[in-house]
């Protein structure tokens, strides 16, 4: 994978980006995440890059992506590279690159880090449920497949198309997270994971590794529910001989009950807050408090932000949302 979507960016250029998937309408932890990466670039004067991540395409509605665009520039966050306005590194919509994932999983089949996998979800979810099954932190892959033989493998083959995936090695991943702080995975942490789907869609760790890279992004900020992917990416990186970005991720939104907000709460959409607030002051302040950048909530502009950007200042555990938040935005 030596060849790229555009010319190298300067080693010296900080590059963030943006990248929601539309298969839904924008909400309020979404914001928090965008306006923390945006004030990142922003403060360190680099390139800011929105993305739209719809490589599942059954999932994904043109109409949520136009809603995200719109939502984001009601928040007074801008981009300057993007689905809509271009930039050297396009395609900006991953529907649009699949050619670059499919060079990217012929050079990890050359290099004998895939093998094909015949597990159905139910044969999983049987495991799953038994009594020393998959990990208990999630489905993680027991390895069924890897050890298959070629007469084995050619045998399921006739009866079912495999997806691929990854063969993790045996060793840790180590990493500093610019929130988290030092990081360690032990080896295999997570099980091998699929980077094509038996309906051959691009698994999401693949399309955005080489995304990142092909973009020259040097600094990825995003949710904290995204930091046990962190070490499959930097081992897909490794394998490909692409350069790592520096990560850092940012603490999720809880309601007042301690559970994550979802609707549950009401309308934390960024259109249902809308239809409340005229301007998006106060939301911006809100989420400025929340992340430790203002002692107290005031409205503020987005770009009025900016010198107060730290990561040192974005707390390391979950954010608690108050009552009177969530009243202010008129979310029940």
């Amino acid at each position: 994978m030596t060849d790229k979507s555009g010319p190298a960016p300067s080693p010296a250029a900080r590059r963030g980006r943006f990248a929601p998937t539309p298969s839904g309408l924008l909400h309020i932890g979404n914001a928090f995440a965008a306006l923390l990466a945006w004030l990142q670039i922003r403060r360190a004067g680099g390139t800011f890059v929105l993305r739209i991540e719809d490589i599942d395409k059954p999932r994904s509605r043109p109409e949520y992506a136009e809603q995200i665009l719109d939502d984001l520039r009601w928040l007074g966050i801008d981009w300057d590279e993007g689905p809509d306005i271009g930039g050297p590194y396009g395609p900006y919509e991953q529907s649009a690159r699949e050619e670059r994932y499919r060079a990217a999983l012929a050079r990890l089949e050359r290099d004998r880090w895939l093998y094909p996998c015949y597990c159905s979800r139910a044969e999983l979810m049987a495991i799953a449920s038994a009594p020393h099954g998959l990990a208990a932190e999630g489905p993680a892959y027991p390895g069924i497949c890897r050890g298959l033989t070629a007469e084995e493998r050619q045998a399921r083959s006739l009866a079912k198309t495999p997806s691929l995936r990854f063969a993790m090695p045996e060793h840790e991943v180590t990493y500093v997270d610019g929130i988290a702080g030092p990081q360690r995975f032990p080896a295999g942490a997570g099980g091998d994971f699929v980077v094509q789907r038996a309906d051959g869609i691009i698994g999401y760790q693949l399309a955005v590794v080489v995304d990142d890279a092909d973009m020259g992004i040097t600094d990825v900020l995003r949710g904290w529910d995204l930091l046990d992917s962190t070490p499959r990416q930097l081992l897909l990186l490794k394998a490909l001989g692409l350069p790592a970005p520096r990560y850092a991720h940012v603490p999720l939104l809880y309601g007042p009950d301690g559970r994550r907000l979802s609707k549950r709460h009401g309308s934390v959409t960024l259109r249902g807050i809308r239809q409340t607030l005229r301007s998006p002051e106060r939301l911006i302040g809100q989420l400025a408090h929340l992340a430790g950048l203002l002692e107290r909530p005031e409205p503020l502009k987005a770009r009025e932000l900016t010198p107060c950007f730290e990561l040192s200042r974005i707390p390391q555990k979950q954010v608690i949302v108050s009552e009177n938040m969530l009243r202010l935005l008129s979310v029940p």
